[in-house]
């Protein structure tokens, strides 16, 4: 197969599928072949599925040439987190606690994704529990990044982020319960949806129910958008699953801008970014009013940060779905996460409740914030690039393992629609992601600014270094 198929768009590929062009069992032992050549030098999967995804090919190319009416991946291949549970495999959230973990179902997204006819070739890796934004756990070692191997390219959806900036696939299914699919395109220059916190359902039941999204991962925010389009809807089986009509994000892909009335927060009130983020993500923001939106600069969004809100959620689970391994089994962890259970499981019950209202007040206050706006944009992370195999940038030094992105969990605690789009590179060819939030069930408006930003980016579309010639 010839290497520029690898480098296609979702859309791209599917239309040469059913146009019979291409085959799938072609474009599925491509994927394959580049998971493979890859993982030892970027070790972006946990699992690969090689005779599975080799007989849905088979079965893909079969439906395709019987004239079957075909669903909008039909033959693309795919991958799925390993926080996200797939039939028959091993479902080990990235723990060494949980090596031998096997799911008895499919997620809903993974089920979606297969029945609009994408091809399943892994599962990727994961911070041990999705509980660091980097790209490392004691189970499967350290992912690498695309854009320089001597780098992280984020997490907790790490091995999501580096398939798809390496061309093994052209989307990904990560997860995000604190930016963690936000953060890995941040730093690998990618798009990727949170949806309105319900949007995609989640289960089996998540460790952080109440902050736990799916989306997806991709090259660019159309094909960001077809995928989310297809796993998005109401499922029984999440009690948070959002019932109603899901907005018609692919449409808005392209769709004017002019009159949209948008906030640019360089700091939330509180982030310090570096002085190059800034200037990247503003200069994005700025653009924006080329295509006629109002952009308003509006930094203190937050009263103050509310990252002892978030920690003392999302570790309050992890901690107490792994509590008999925080006593018992402590060797198994990643220090860094047990020290930081240790702390959530000692919170005291009304210092908790407290913050559960300390959150219920936020949401009420980005209710009111989206009366006046129609989107806010910011920075996703303070840094453009992380050493591999390290856990928070150096100068962070009174910030924790988590606290150092800043810009990505409030809109876990509000549930708020959130986009990373990348929005340049940094003078050492980094990317820098731009984060836009919207109101409320509005993530047609998240796509119409990303696909505005991309469109406005001075480098056009974005290749990797390492990846220039393959």
């Amino acid at each position: 197969m010839s290497a520029s198929f690898t480098r296609m768009s979702a859309r791209e590929l599917h239309s040469l599928i059913v146009h019979r062009e291409i085959s799938p069992v072609e474009v599925t032992r491509a994927a394959l072949d580049a998971a493979f050549a890859t993982q030892g030098s970027l070790n972006a999967f946990f699992l690969i599925f090689e005779e599975e995804a080799m007989e849905a090919a088979r079965v893909a190319e079969g439906a395709v040439m019987q004239g079957q009416d075909l669903g909008v991946l039909h033959g693309i291949p795919f991958s799925a987190k390993d926080l996200m549970a797939v039939k028959g495999a091993r479902y080990s959230s990235g723990s060494r606690a949980m090596a031998d973990n096997i799911a008895v179902v499919d997620a809903p997204a993974v089920e979606r994704a297969k029945a609009a006819g994408a091809i399943l070739i892994g599962k990727t890796t994961t911070s041990e529990f999705g509980c660091k934004p980097v790209g490392d756990s004691p189970l499967t070692g350290i992912t690498r990044n695309p854009w320089n191997l001597d780098k992280t390219p984020g997490g907790s959806s790490a091995g999501a982020a580096a398939s798809v900036a390496a061309f093994v696939t052209p989307f990904a299914l990560g997860t995000d319960g604190g930016g963690s699919i936000r953060i890995p395109c941040s730093f690998s220059g990618l798009a990727g949806i949170k949806g309105q916190f319900g949007r995609v359902p989640v289960w089996p039941t998540s460790a952080t129910p109440t902050l736990a999204h799916v989306g997806p991962i991709a090259r660019d925010i159309a094909d960001a958008a077809r995928v989310f389009a297809s796993i998005a809807g109401y499922d029984p089986r999440d009690p948070f699953s959002v019932a109603g009509p899901v907005p018609e994000v692919e449409a808005a892909v392209g769709a004017p801008i002019r009159g949209m009335r948008v906030a640019w927060s360089p700091t939330l009130g509180y982030a310090r970014p570096d002085p190059e983020v800034l200037r990247i993500t503003e200069a994005a923001a700025r653009r924006l009013s080329d295509l006629g939106a109002r952009v308003e600069e509006v930094d203190a969004i937050f009263a103050a940060d509310p990252a002892d809100m978030w920690i003392a959620e999302f570790y309050a689970g992890v901690g107490t779905r792994l509590r008999s391994v925080v006593e018992q089994r402590r060797d198994l962890l990643d220090p860094s996460v047990a020290d930081v259970l240790d702390l959530a499981l000692g919170q005291e019950m009304r210092r908790y409740y407290e913050t559960v209202f300390d959150r219920y007040a936020l949401r009420d206050e980005m209710r009111c914030f989206f009366e006046r706006y129609d989107a806010l944009i910011s920075p996703v992370l303070p840094v453009t690039s992380l050493e591999a195999g390290s856990d928070m940038p150096a100068h962070l030094t009174d910030r924790n393992l988590v606290s150092w992105v800043f810009y990505t969990y409030p809109f876990n605690l509000t549930g708020h629609p959130a986009a990373s789009v990348c929005a340049g590179v940094d003078a050492n060819g980094m990317p820098v992601g731009l984060q836009i939030v919207t109101r409320a069930l509005a993530e047609a408006d998240l796509v119409r600014l990303a696909s505005a930003v991309e469109r406005l980016r001075p480098e056009g579309p974005l290749t990797p270094p390492l990846f220039a010639g393959t």
